[in-house]
């Protein structure tokens, strides 16, 4: 009876032992779940705080500037580290990066004050590629497919020609300039490889070219994206041809690139050979030539882009 006795309250203390320990498992889980909640929201809250803080200790604007004068001291790193030294002569002006500095220096050396350009997606006609040599008394064609903010009906040093862009009327648009092209910038986010080969191999000549590469294919790499006329950028990689196939197409026809714009990453320039020994610091190695992508632009610049600006060039 006693020993009966003893197992009965043996069995007792044992399940009172898992009872106690269960209980104890629930409160610890109890405890984790909350100590987890009280974490999120502590999380929550300091973030809520911080952004409140920041916003009354250093204004919007004050974020914005501070993000500006970082981004512009990167793109001054890259230029000035980048293994070919004409980099640096990378400067913003009407361009939407540092490809206006690029372009002045190019054509300086190449003995060329005036003349011609002919420019192949002009976006709205405030950011691209040959405003600055309006700017400094050339003349010149844009086309593109949108809208420019530009009345040139009167203007005697520009005409716009508003169209959608394709292999099969490239030439005849570009057929309607009276005048020798120097300069011919192309910037349409899709079928470029084939609209500058199509011109280059119809005897567009100019002394100057500059084409947007898509920079994601470092040299070697031979990408170039098969011609859609009905093609439309959706702001994704699949878009134009590497620097290599670049390359490889304007020296069969005499020519030489110069650099990339170590800004962004973006374009490519080109000159006629017959030019070449004007810029006796640049490399010829595809790869100390190449600039990777950095596709983070300027939000604002100091001053924004004027109408009435523009429109005082065409006079």
């Amino acid at each position: 009876m006693l020993a009966l006795k003893f197992r009965v309250k043996l069995h007792d203390a044992v399940a009172s032992k898992k009872i106690i320990l269960a209980n104890l498992a629930t409160q610890k889980n109890s405890h984790t779940k909350t100590q987890g909640k009280k974490m999120r929201n502590l999380k929550s809250r300091l973030l809520s705080f911080t952004r409140r803080f920041l916003t009354k200790v250093m204004p919007l604007d004050a974020l914005t500037n501070l993000y500006e004068l970082e981004l512009r001291k990167e793109i001054r790193r890259r230029q000035m580290e980048h293994p070919n030294p004409f980099c640096r002569y990378g400067a913003f002006g009407f361009s939407q990066s540092d490809e206006d500095g690029l372009t002045i220096e190019i054509l300086s050396r190449m003995g060329i004050s005036k003349g011609f350009f002919c420019e192949f997606g002009v976006g709205d006609g405030t950011e691209n590629n040959t405003l600055i040599l309006l700017a400094l008394g050339w003349s010149g064609s844009w086309f593109g497919g949108q809208d420019i903010i530009l009345d040139v009906s009167k203007s005697s040093k520009l005409t716009f020609t508003k169209t959608w862009i394709t292999k099969e009327n490239i030439l005849s648009l570009y057929k309607t300039i009276a005048s020798e092209v120097d300069v011919i910038s192309l910037d349409l986010d899709g079928n470029d490889f084939h609209f500058i080969e199509e011109l280059l191999r119809n005897g567009a000549n100019p002394k100057l070219f500059i084409a947007e590469y898509n920079a994601k294919f470092p040299p070697g790499v031979k990408f170039t994206m098969p011609y859609n006329p009905q093609h439309f950028w959706k702001s994704d990689d699949y878009f134009g041809a590497s620097l290599q196939m670049f390359v490889e197409l304007f020296s069969q026809f005499g020519y030489r690139l110069i650099c990339c714009n170590a800004a962004t990453g973006a374009n490519a320039f080109f000159v006629k050979e017959e030019y070449a020994e004007k810029f006796p610091e640049v490399p010829v190695d595809i790869k100390a030539l190449y600039s990777e992508p950095f596709y983070l632009l300027r939000g604002r610049k100091m001053h924004p882009t004027s109408v009435k600006t523009l429109q005082s060039l065409l006079q």
